[in-house]
């Protein structure tokens, strides 16, 4: 199953980019085996100005045709890693070619968008800077491939 992370704003050269490729190169390591990847980062800019409405049009042109899509929305539900493990493992078992997580921008996502979501995905009701959150989505991706790889889970 590929996944594809699909995000308003482009990621510069810094720290978040060098922690997004370290974890993404090793979720396609881990993943591959298992069916999982490879991953595409793609970034989309409304240089128009036209807000939430117009990023989701850009989002949703950049979401793969019959992919499932899954919303980063604090809204969205908040699970431990084992859960969303087992949930990325469901989507490929049941067959899905693409699974496109959506952050938006600084202001969210459109609601139209939210609501095209075949799932919405929450890292807490605290709000994450946008940037952070794709690093928080790698980690995690990578995380469960290692879990449903059988290697080891700690919890503090």
């Amino acid at each position: 199953m590929r996944v594809h992370i699909c995000a308003v704003g482009r990621l510069r050269a810094g720290p978040e980019r060098e922690l997004l490729d370290d974890y993404l190169t090793r979720f396609d390591r881990t993943g591959r085996g298992m069916g999982l990847g490879p991953v595409t980062v793609l970034e989309v800019e409304d240089k128009k100005g036209g807000g939430m409405e117009a990023e989701a049009l850009l989002l949703e042109r950049a979401i793969p045709k019959g992919a499932v899509i899954c919303a980063l929305d604090e809204r969205g539900r908040v699970m431990p890693s084992p859960e969303f493990a087992k949930k990325l493992g469901g989507w490929r078992d049941q067959g899905a070619s693409d699974l496109a997580f959506v952050i938006g921008g600084a202001d969210g996502i459109a609601k139209s968008l939210r609501e095209r979501a075949d799932f919405k995905l929450s890292f807490g009701a605290m709000v994450w800077p946008h940037m952070l959150v794709r690093v928080m989505l790698s980690e995690q991706l990578y995380r469960a491939t290692t879990i449903l790889a059988g290697g080891p889970y700690h919890r503090s």
